[in-house]
């Protein structure tokens, strides 16, 4: 039996009540090379690139656009300068020279306008782009994880890392671009200008401006980490809620909601407090930039006075000081843009750290480079000495050995936890065995692609699984080009087709999420339907008649024994009924095979069969 429970099960609740949640979380427990904490700024920053440089053409066009719109902008001071310098006092304007001027300053504003629009086209379109690359990249690298790695994982965090954080990050991308282009080159733009101007007052700017890039640095630096709290909490808030809601049934029939709302009340306050820490933090750069800010404007205005005034340190007309005044505003402005949206900045790093971790969590074992494919199944399985544990200090399967011909039935029975499941698993290499082999049609199962290797099996499981779709394409999930009519065929071998046309919509009736108000044996007999249309060479059934009643049981179990003929079969049951015709019936107990036989043959053995057949028969 796996150790670790699924993100949807009550136990999992129970863990994370009592705080023991270490394995819902990539940045908890051991550090690992993936772990979000280990990513420097410099290393995200490079990451990221890597994600635009497909989309070259937008990034280019974004920073051209945002050189033409700024140096447009920049030249509008100039042109409001000479115009105030040809107004010289009530009566005494120079119309001639001021109408041109006014005429070439709308213009400017215009492009400015209109190149600042194109700006946000490219850099929207940049930004979209890039989220999608990102999340489809995320939703392949699950793909690619092994069963474990999802099993060890709240699946409401594993969620919110690739749809939550990967639009952080490209909100983040959004406004960090966006200030970035017109940032950089404001500055370098204004300098010019000022340079070109004025040598003196150029120098009285510079020299007082890294007051607000200290300013605006120290805070960065301070609310770094609680906005990588804040998003850690975040993912662990959605997987529990993704349980909670998941389980609704369990919970309230366990009357277990007033504990998992303390758990959701505690991680909801937790969220709360980092959330309050991280947005104090991103508040404090706006108005402290500013503060600075202002302290430079009036500097460069007092100056620039005195220089009208005295001619020391520069002589200065008073549109050249109103030009001076326009520059350090704008020199600083970019300052202040960047820390008005800090927050997002902030968040988008720390949500790019959480997804960069899951996209370099270790994948499974890929498929040997000289993996060929299992085209023809014929049906013969062995295990050779098979040890297999989820936990390396906690052994489960042990010196297991077995030897199935072609159409041979084997049930696996013990108590629960003894490993049949576990079993099953290693048969369709969900985990990859620590000793021994596992033979398919006399070649090991590692020879074999898995997906070919899995196509030869065919698996019907105690929790059912139905996504939102019709009846038809849930039970040609398997087999998606079967036709119609071979969808009826196998719901009628399931015995599931009576209730199905019965539904409002037959076969085209859509299903709800999970199932929706399905009971659970009609659900079962949708999935036995599902694998009795793939037509698998070797069948897997794990307590797939668990949830259904004793007269339907019969008459599916009589479908199951047509479908057998002439396959492999592992059944796991606990109803011992229902395994009396298998042509070995494997005992297990404590992870290891001890007895062995057919239903008759352990009866008169007396052993553990014995003694578990009679159990469930006493009077």
């Amino acid at each position: 039996m796996n150790p670790y429970t699924s993100s949807g099960s009550v136990a999992t609740m129970t863990a994370n009540v009592s705080g023991n949640d270490n394995l819902n979380d990539l940045g908890d427990g051991p550090r690992q090379p993936g772990d979000p904490e280990r990513y420097p700024v410099g290393a995200v920053t490079r990451r990221l690139m890597g994600y635009v440089r497909p989309h070259r053409i937008s990034f280019v066009a974004s920073f051209v656009s945002a050189a033409i719109s700024v140096i447009l902008q920049l030249y509008t001071p100039i042109l409001i300068g000479e115009g105030i310098d040809l107004i010289v006092a009530v009566g005494q304007v120079d119309f001639d020279a001021l109408l041109p001027l006014v005429t070439k300053l709308a213009i400017v504003v215009v492009g400015a306008a209109a190149f600042q629009w194109l700006q946000g086209y490219c850099v929207n379109r940049l930004s979209y782009e890039t989220v999608r690359d990102m999340r489809v990249g995320a939703s392949d690298k699950l793909s690619r994880m092994p069963l474990s790695f999802i099993d060890s994982h709240a699946h409401g965090d594993l969620m919110s890392r690739v749809v939550n954080d990967v639009d952080q990050v490209g909100d983040g991308l959004l406004q960090g671009f966006t200030q970035l282009f017109t940032g950089v080159i404001t500055i370098v733009g204004t300098l010019a200008f000022m340079l070109s101007i004025n040598l003196t007052m150029t120098l009285v700017v510079v020299l007082v401006t890294p007051l607000s890039i200290f300013a605006a640095g120290a805070i960065a630096k301070l609310s770094n980490k609680s906005f990588t709290a804040q998003q850690r909490i975040q993912g662990q808030l959605g997987g529990h809620i993704e349980e909670y809601v998941g389980e609704q049934k369990l919970v309230d029939a366990f009357a277990y909601g007033s504990n998992a709302q303390q758990r959701f009340d505690a991680l909801n306050a937790e969220l709360y407090a980092a959330g309050e820490r991280a947005q104090f933090m991103g508040s404090l750069s706006n108005p402290g930039t500013r503060f600075i800010n202002n302290i430079i404007y009036a500097v460069v205005a007092v100056i620039g006075c005195v220089g009208v005034i005295t001619g020391v340190p520069a002589a200065l007309t008073v549109g050249g000081v109103q030009i001076f005044l326009s520059y350090a505003n704008q020199y600083t402005k970019p300052f202040n843009e960047v820390t008005n949206v800090i927050t997002q900045i902030q968040t988008a790093y720390a949500s790019a750290r959480r997804m960069f971790a899951l996209l370099d969590a270790r994948e499974q074992e890929p498929d040997a480079a000289d993996a060929v494919e299992l085209a023809t199944p014929q049906g013969e399985v062995t295990l050779e000495h098979v040890d297999f544990s989820y936990v390396p200090d906690r052994k489960l399967l042990q010196d297991i050995c077995i030897e199935a011909k072609p159409g041979m039935r084997f049930a696996l029975v013990g108590p629960t936890g003894c490993g049949k499941t576990t079993l099953i698993n290693l048969l369709l290499r969900f985990y990859d065995i620590d000793a021994g082999r596992i033979m398919v049609d006399g070649r090991s199962s590692r020879d074999y692609t898995r997906a070919s290797l899995r196509r030869a099996f065919g698996m019907v499981l105690q929790d059912t699984w139905l996504f939102e779709g019709t009846v038809a394409d849930n039970i040609a999930y398997g087999c998606p080009g079967a036709t119609r009519e071979q969808v009826i065929e196998a719901a009628k071998r399931a015995h599931a087709h009576k209730f199905i046309v019965q539904l409002p919509g037959g076969y085209d009736t859509v299903i709800g999420e999970d199932g929706g108000t399905f009971s659970q044996g009609q659900k079962q007999l949708l999935c036995i339907a599902r694998v009795m249309l793939t037509d698998p060479a070797i069948l897997l059934l794990d307590e797939a008649t668990s949830s259904i009643d004793t007269r339907t049981e019969l008459q599916v179990q009589a479908a199951f024994d047509e479908l057998m003929a002439g396959r492999t079969s592992f059944v796991v049951a606990h109803r011992l009924s229902t395994i009396r015709n298998a042509d070995c019936i494997l005992v297990m107990r404590d992870g290891q095979i001890i007895e062995r036989g057919t239903h008759d043959e352990l009866l008169a053995a007396g052993g553990f069969y014995a003694e578990l057949y009679r159990s469930q028969f006493a009077q």
